[in-house]
């Protein structure tokens, strides 16, 4: 046998879809243990409808599922019988032409359908009560259980064991690391522990102390009697009645999500072999009955012949759990797994496992994204509660969240008198403009998506910042203190951080394989002192997991606040306020200054997130607030403002600077993503600025990229840029389309927006203004 000694907790889809893949790679020494009899072990893989939708807003999640439809057709444990999405609603229409897009995007093909059309793929569809529909040939069903045997199946013959009817009741560990688990009446010694155990995660949580943040919940599913249907009818999915169908023989299978949410308490599960299935309630089908009946006007003469509402596992935020504990060192979890994702999800573990990372990027998954009051009971609860209420709607990526007010900076008091319009953002509430600044005379015409949860007084804070100056709300930017050797972040990121105390620098932190971990300011404040400007939890993890004995990492972002004070009259505001030399030559650009603002002991940074003369002021929270009031008395007589996201979107776009997570992921390498100078490098693609015409439109991220008319790469990040008087947006290119002038056109619901590659940065390209 070879690699290391791993137990998998639950055999359901998931369980033996990640045996498969590691057994797949060497690793052989690998056991499966269920509570449940194999393979129908009672979890969620026994009751699933077996739906795989390949497209989704998220790239990853329609990478993990197109994978696991590959994989399973080659296992001959898929049917691709493909997919339709009915729309009955202008708003729904336009909807699906935008997850047109995503296909177009992320590489799945479809096609937006008339009515006619969809009634000749789906014949017992009433076409009448509908407006059209998206078809994608490539989704199709699996058969969940079969499935988890075939690769249950491979992995044994390759030296794993599986072992039913074994609930795990601990979880060993020693010194902060699994050394194994106990049942009722045996020890497995490991390595390494991965939960895969679904609904059933919190119950490992206990016996670890490591937040597994899901929430059960029921999901209504109905058999009908024979109702007209056959084999090969594609998956129909109603969304404007949180809806979907499937055929069993001439039978359909009636999945609903209409009914209110109704949440498992794990000690109220029945201790027979059907655990996650519970009893169904009538009362709450009806209206899913009579809305599927109206569009199936088959099902008018067929009755339900089986029913059950049916465990499943939902997030705060709807994405799976994925990766090592940050708390306890071997321990692994692949939970909140759809049947959909399984094989894409546990080949992308099994590659983190055996190769320390993964081939794609998983940030959206990563089981440390969560700050500590997400992984608070209420709010999981509250937020998955949201996410099974939202599983079909019409989902606007700013829609803010159910839970609010979890994290304020201490500047919240004065915003929100300067009328403050909050978004979220990781928890906190963060200004996107303020009511107080006044619209433009003549605001721009914009198109009605892009202009939800908008502004125009976004143009003005923009242009204020440009022409005088402005103050943001950095606090929801983290803040590590890094207190050792400057070796060890030498070794961690690509720039040279091993510069005289006082200087700052901006790169990147990679992954063993190059990837970009994350795009950061390291300010050297000391001889064995740094202070990080990182970009949430996950940089804090892997910092510490990377941290040898003697080097201290700190999240202090909550203890502390922060403000950009950014704009040509920044200088002249702050000079009269401290003591620190603030001239160009006594405080030169990406350097850093331990000081006073008035009465504050502040760190002061000498750069720009919007490509203007200024600093990133930090001080601790007991002081946020004087610093904020000092800097607003000083600021009448220079025509400071106050400023929100909205227009630091605007202004960091226009100086191409780049957002981790929408822009560069790990997988994207710092040449490719424009973060490091490529020298002779010849990537095969980039990412780069494109200007659009005018029309009105402004994309948000995720649109397709069509050149020739086909689809060739995808827009990561958008906005109106005031200062260059057009849409600007930023997206993965070939290199042969990536060249100053090249004509593309980007997918924007149902019509193309022109574009036009450019040189940037398109704002101040000589770098002159920030530097003044």
């Amino acid at each position: 046998m070879s690699g290391p000694t791993v137990v998998i907790i639950g055999a359901g889809i998931v369980g033996c879809a990640l045996a498969d893949e590691l057994t797949g790679r060497g690793w052989t020494d690998v056991t499966v243990l269920d509570r449940g009899p194999l393979f129908v072990t009672g979890g969620s893989t026994s009751h699933a409808p077996g739906l795989v939708f390949q497209i989704h807003p998220s790239r990853t999640l329609s990478r993990l599922a197109r994978y696991t439809a590959e994989k399973y057709a080659g296992l001959g444990c898929f049917s691709p019988v493909g997919s339709l999405e009915v729309a009955t609603t202008p708003a729904r229409l336009a909807e699906l032409h935008r997850r047109f897009g995503f296909g177009q995007s992320w590489g799945v093909p479809s096609s937006v359908l008339d009515p006619a059309a969809c009634a000749t793929l789906y014949p017992l569809l009433d076409k009448s009560v509908i407006s059209g529909g998206l078809y994608v040939p490539s989704d199709g069903l699996l058969p969940a259980v079969r499935a988890a045997e075939t690769q249950a199946a491979r992995a044994t013959s390759r030296g794993a064991r599986f072992l039913g009817d074994r609930a795990v009741t601990r979880v060993l560990s020693r010194a902060g690391r699994v050394t194994g688990v106990a049942t009722a009446d045996e020890e497995f010694r490991a390595d390494l522990v991965v939960s895969c155990a679904g609904f059933w995660g919190p119950a490992i949580a206990a016996m670890t102390g490591v937040p597994i943040p899901l929430l059960p919940m029921a999901h209504q599913y109905v058999r009908t009697t024979p109702a007209g249907a056959s084999d090969g009818l594609p998956i129909l999915c109603h969304p404007d009645r949180d809806l979907y169908f499937r055929a069993h023989g001439d039978r359909l299978g009636i999945g609903s999500y209409r009914h209110e949410p109704m949440p498992v308490d794990l000690a109220d599960l029945p201790g027979d072999d059907h655990p996650s299935k519970l009893p169904f309630t009538p009362d709450t089908f009806r209206q899913s009955w009579a809305a599927s009946a109206e569009l199936i006007p088959a099902l008018r003469g067929a009755t339900p012949e089986e029913a059950f509402n049916g465990v499943l596992s939902f997030t705060p935020d709807g994405f799976p759990l994925l990766g090592e504990a940050a708390s306890l060192r071997g321990l692994w979890v692949a939970e909140a797994v759809r049947a959909a994702h399984s094989a894409g999800a546990a080949k992308a573990v099994a590659e983190w496992m055996a190769d320390g990372r993964p081939a794609i990027d998983l940030h959206e998954c990563d089981l440390n994204r969560f700050d500590a009051a997400q992984l608070s009971p209420d709010y999981v609860r509250r937020r998955a509660v949201r996410t099974f209420v939202e599983i079909h709607d019409i989902v606007h990526p700013a829609d803010p969240p159910p839970v609010r007010n979890v994290r304020v900076s201490p500047f919240h008091p004065r915003q929100a008198e300067l009328g403050a319009v909050f978004g979220e953002a990781a928890g906190w509430e963060r200004p996107l403009w303020y009511a107080t600044n006044p619209p433009p005379e003549s605001p721009r015409p914009r198109d009605e998506w892009s202009s939800r949860h908008w502004s125009p007084i976004a143009e003005t804070e923009a242009r204020a910042t440009r022409r005088r100056v402005a103050l943001y709300d950095m606090t929801p930017l983290t803040r590590i203190d890094v207190t050792g050797p400057v070796a060890f972040l030498s070794g961690l990121v690509a720039g040279d951080v091993d510069r005289p105390a006082g200087t700052v620098v901006h790169t990147v932190m990679l992954d063993p394989a190059g990837g970009v971990r994350g795009d950061v300011t390291v300010a050297r404040l000391g001889e064995d002192r740094f202070r990080i400007g990182g970009n949430g939890p996950l940089d804090v993890d892997w910092l510490r997991r990377h941290a040898p004995p003697g080097v201290s990492v700190r999240d202090v972002t909550g203890g502390t606040c922060g403000v950009g004070l950014w704009g040509p009259a920044a200088r002249e505001l702050l000079a009269p306020l401290t003591e620190v030399d603030v001239s160009a030559e006594g405080f030169r650009w990406f350097r850093a200054r331990e000081g006073h603002v008035g009465t504050v002991p502040v760190v002061m940074l000498r750069l720009s997130g919007v490509g203007e003369l200024g600093w990133e002021i930090h001080t601790e929270a007991q002081y946020g607030l004087r610093l904020w009031d000092t800097l607003w008395e000083a600021g009448r007589e220079h025509g400071l403002i106050a400023a929100g996201h909205a227009a630091f979107d605007s202004l960091r776009l226009e100086k191409g600077h780049r957002a981790w997570g929408r822009d560069v992921t790990g997988e994207d390498d710092p040449y490719q993503a424009g973060l490091l100078p490529a020298g002779d490098r010849a990537p095969e693609r980039w990412l780069t600025c494109l200007v659009l015409a005018d029309t009105g439109d402004v994309p948000l991220g995720g649109e397709p990229v069509y050149a020739g008319g086909f689809p060739v790469g995808h827009v990561t990040s958008a906005a109106y840029g005031w200062s260059v008087g057009a849409p600007i947006a930023y997206a993965w290119l070939p290199s042969a389309l990536a060249v100053p002038g090249t004509q593309v056109e980007i997918g924007y619901f149902d019509r193309l927006l022109l574009a036009t590659v450019a040189t940037e940065p398109l704002f101040d390209p000589r770098h002159q203004r920030p530097r003044r």
